[in-house]
């Protein structure tokens, strides 16, 4: 059986909530990590968009790339990333050159690995920031019970969790080919020197890290502390991009149980253009129940008539979530 919602905000240790841009998940987000942490569970909610909102939602000035306690919950915390923070640190690690300091130019060996590692893009700032705070509250011991990201639109969240497979693959080339030609070296030195060289790993840093991605790849993929929600609202296009994100989510074999159709009309005899649109979405409400019903939980939630935004209106918002 699926976990409901109110169950992995219980229970789960990384909860992503993700989906179409505009459909609501910054706000879905927000009134989930308000109801976990006014439940005991001292929560983080962390906005992976570079297109932050999460500071509007929640109604409260957020210093970008700081960690801030929200007013009025005592037990959660907001962040929205800055990947200008690090940047100089992230552009120095992923311009690592294996070939620096090395007399042989063209006429080195092993051109073809050369030729493979050139060949692969390092992931871009946005990701691999958000990714970096992933493996640090997998890695190190969190004070949090729960981190919620507030992702991206699906473009970027697909590459977020693409990550795993690329940085493992980039780096493990870069360690690869450091070796072969650090033989090189090791040949060289024994050659011209009487003394007795010891042998440095300079990629020591890159070793760990790629040993850490992996340990991340199977926290991620463990129903018991992760899970994937998404976030639609009922339009053709919306369920298309949730297709996308679904196939996404199941090729990197991300738990996900719960999808949440957001800002349906509610029944209208005074407004055409409202009955309208709620006609159109009951059509592809319809839909949505077919393809998803027997294996997710859908959580539906009706069109607020102000925007929701601070902490009573998120509260408002989480009845509906939990009804």
């Amino acid at each position: 059986m699926n976990k409901d919602l109110k169950s992995l905000l219980k229970s789960a240790k990384l909860l992503f909530i993700g989906g179409k841009g505009g459909v609501g998940k910054t706000t879905l987000a927000s009134a989930s990590a308000i109801w976990a942490a006014e439940h005991g569970r001292k929560t983080l909610i962390i906005s992976t968009d570079p297109a932050h909102s999460l500071g509007d939602s929640l109604d409260q000035k957020l210093p970008q790339g700081e960690t801030t306690q929200v007013e009025n919950v005592i037990n959660l915390f907001a962040l929205e990333i800055n990947p200008k923070i690090n940047l100089e640190e992230y552009q120095s690690a992923m311009n690592v050159n294996p070939l620096d300091s090395m007399p042989f130019g063209d006429s080195l060996p092993f051109m073809e690995d050369i030729g493979s590692f050139a060949s692969m893009n390092p992931p871009g700032i946005d990701e691999a920031m958000a990714f970096g705070k992933v493996l640090e509250f997998i890695e190190t011991e969190s004070d949090f019970d729960l981190v919620v990201f507030d992702t991206a639109p699906t473009g970027h969240t697909l590459r977020l969790l693409s990550l795993p497979d690329l940085l493992s693959g980039w780096i493990g080339k870069l360690i690869s080919l450091r070796l072969k030609l650090g033989k090189v070296f090791g040949m060289f030195k024994k050659m011209f020197s009487k003394t007795e060289v010891k042998e440095e790993d300079p990629f020591e840093m890159f070793k760990k890290l790629k040993n850490s991605i992996v340990n991340a790849k199977d926290e991620l993929k463990d129903p018991s502390k992760t899970s994937f929600i998404v976030v639609m609202i009922s339009e053709a296009m919306a369920l298309y991009e949730t297709e996308r994100l679904l196939r996404g989510l199941y090729q990197y074999e991300i738990p996900v149980s719960n999808i949440i159709i957001n800002q349906l009309f509610p029944e209208s005899v005074d407004c055409k253009f409202c009955q309208s649109r709620r006609n159109m979405q009951m059509k592809n409400l319809k839909e949505i129940r077919y393809i998803y019903e027997e294996d997710f939980n859908l959580i539906e939630i009706p069109l607020f008539d102000n925007e929701i935004k601070g902490y009573e209106q998120l509260k408002k918002l989480s009845k509906y979530l939990f009804q």
